[in-house]
């Protein structure tokens, strides 16, 4: 794998996001799949089962993506970050009702967004070019 920082930070936050899901079934037990509440993740994040499918989908596609090319990490980079940021902010308005179908704590939205920022950041800034007959 080339020095992307792309590539580098979609592998990263992919092994994070994946280990995140995983662990999160641990205190879900008994949630419903889509419950407006959830168990308590490392004591201050809410998630519940679909929550927890969500953050194994999408670091899938982070890993994948960063293990596959330049050109995948940064798109995927760009697109998880669009929606984090959208999620992070629609996040606030969410808590309380029967829309927040994710389990979604005041907390989650501001790792949502932190992640979004970072996401965006790596995926719309410009990349280093390699050097010619380098693989990307």
């Amino acid at each position: 794998m080339s020095s992307s920082p792309n590539r580098l930070v979609a592998v990263i936050f992919g092994a994070v996001y994946i280990a995140v899901g995983a662990l999160g079934f641990a205190v879900t037990g008994g949630v419903s799949f889509l419950a407006t509440q959830g168990g308590m993740l490392l004591g201050i994040f809410m998630v519940n089962p679909l929550h927890n499918v969500a953050h194994l989908l999408i670091g899938a596609a982070l890993l994948i993506a960063g293990l596959l090319s330049t050109r995948a990490a940064k798109g995927v980079n760009t697109v998880v970050g669009a929606a984090y940021l959208l999620l992070g902010i629609a996040g606030f308005f969410l808590v309380g009702t029967a829309a927040n179908i994710l389990a979604l704590n005041t907390v989650d939205h501001f790792l949502h967004l932190a992640s979004a920022l970072l996401l965006l950041a790596v995926g719309l800034g410009v990349e280093r070019q390699a050097p010619r007959g380098a693989m990307a």
